[in-house]
């Protein structure tokens, strides 16, 4: 004879009440659905005979079933079409008051929910387990036409400037520059048959990024650790020209009042077509080179005088860290111009490496007041950019992942606009 013990212990009882949590979660979804089908019908009978566009009255009315999806199940509705003698179509006034294209069958809350979703998973598949794990019964194939859709869409998003509080405190601006590599399709991607030395099934591309922030924004966790309130990100497809990037990062710096910053800061590492767009774009920023990048230079000095991960190599160059680090440039410079006087007993090899690092060392010595930037409070390093990188490539750059160029643009495209929450404006 089974015990009471048995028949109502913890593990049976925890399954009942997970039963009638699922029960009752799908009564309420079910009669949410019915009402939001009921909603968009009244909605449709009361949406006026007209013109959209002109305001004129529509000939050859009727009534027509449509199907849409939404967040809540699918509801079914019916919905008047007319002829439009000035667009000479038929049109539906109600899916035009709605915000639906031409044949879009997807809520706009459902698009932002499967895109956002696409964005914080590994693939569109596992978008669509976790989103039907959650109730939201959808394709995979669903989820990247979407994707796809509201990514392109993107491209025409005319973002608007933010309102300008009355008795706004003054800040600073900071804008960090990198790139990472993505995979793309090559020309010869998918081609049967055995791979010629010359045949591109792969290519690497650079995507360019950028992050932008007020100065008074950074914190700090209980640990010491760094951390930022609020910041707003720039991510361009390959192949976009700095130039372009350029005018995106401004354009987006600007929405962050750029223009009435007290001052710019840019931290960048030291790719010259970074430099090139900081001036061009940003000439009156204070510029500054990336504290661990002017380090890894020094070091690579260092292993070509003393030899690699030699104590002679650690000893040369650990005082000139410090004095780095610590507001003594200057003295960093003038080691530095020393190592340029000819030693004979160096060869060819050995003296054009060393010429090439102390001269690039020696072009960015007006960048490397670390001291300086530190007691304003401003950043030495570009963390918070490699960060972003390391983010972006969690979801780009995922084993086996090789991107045709329209689908990494436009999951791009959305990923951004997520990260500066600024989906309201799209899907609004």
């Amino acid at each position: 004879m089974i015990s009471e013990i048995e028949c109502h212990g913890p593990g049976a009882a925890t399954n009942w009440l997970r039963a009638k949590e699922q029960q009752r979660a799908a009564e309420g979804r079910e009669w949410a659905r019915q009402k939001l089908e009921e909603d968009i019908q009244s909605q449709a009978r009361q949406a006026p005979a007209l013109c959209p566009q002109r305001g004129a009255p529509l000939r050859k009315t009727r009534w027509r079933p449509m199907q849409l999806k939404t967040s809540l199940g699918e509801v079914n509705v019916q919905v008047q079409w007319g002829k439009s003698a000035a667009l000479h179509q038929w049109v539906c006034p109600a899916r035009e008051q709605w915000g639906l294209v031409a044949y879009q069958q997807v809520s706009p809350e459902l698009q932002e929910l499967v895109c956002f979703t696409a964005t914080k998973t590994g693939s569109y598949e596992d978008a669509a387990v976790m989103m039907r794990r959650y109730g939201y019964v959808v394709s995979d194939d669903l989820i990247h036409r979407q994707v796809q859709q509201s990514g392109q869409a993107c491209a025409a998003l005319d973002l608007p400037m933010p309102p300008v509080p009355n008795h706004e405190p003054e800040f600073s601006v900071v804008i960090m520059m990198d790139g990472w590599l993505v995979r793309e399709r090559g020309k010869h991607w998918g081609k049967k048959g055995g791979p010629p030395p010359d045949r591109q099934r792969v290519d690497w591309r650079e995507v360019k990024s950028a992050v932008i922030y007020r100065l008074e924004q950074r914190a700090e966790t209980a640990s010491g650790r760094g951390m930022l309130v609020e910041k707003s990100i720039v991510a361009c497809p390959p192949l976009t020209a700095p130039v372009d990037f350029g005018a995106s990062v401004e354009a987006e710096a600007r929405r962050r009042g750029l223009g009435r910053a007290k001052k710019v800061y840019i931290v960048i590492d030291g790719a010259i077509w970074l430099w090139d767009l900081a001036r061009d774009r940003f000439k009156d920023a204070v510029l500054t080179l990336d504290f661990h990048h002017a380090a890894q230079h020094l070091w690579a000095l260092a292993h070509e005088l003393h030899g690699d991960d030699t104590v002679a190599a650690r000893a040369w160059v650990e005082p000139l860290l410090h004095q780095l680090r610590h507001g003594e440039e200057h003295r960093v410079v003038q080691s530095l111009e020393e190592l340029l006087a000819p030693i004979e007993q160096r060869s060819a090899s050995s003296r054009k490496a060393v010429t090439r690092e102390v001269e690039y060392l020696l072009n960015h010595k007006d960048h490397m007041h670390y001291q300086a930037r530190e007691k304003e409070r401003a950043p030495m390093g570009s963390g918070a950019v490699e960060s972003l990188c390391r983010q972006l490539q969690n979801r780009f750059k995922s084993c086996g992942q090789f991107w045709s160029r329209k689908g990494l643009t436009h999951l791009l495209a959305i990923n951004v606009l997520f990260k500066n929450q600024s989906a309201p404006f799209l899907w609004n």
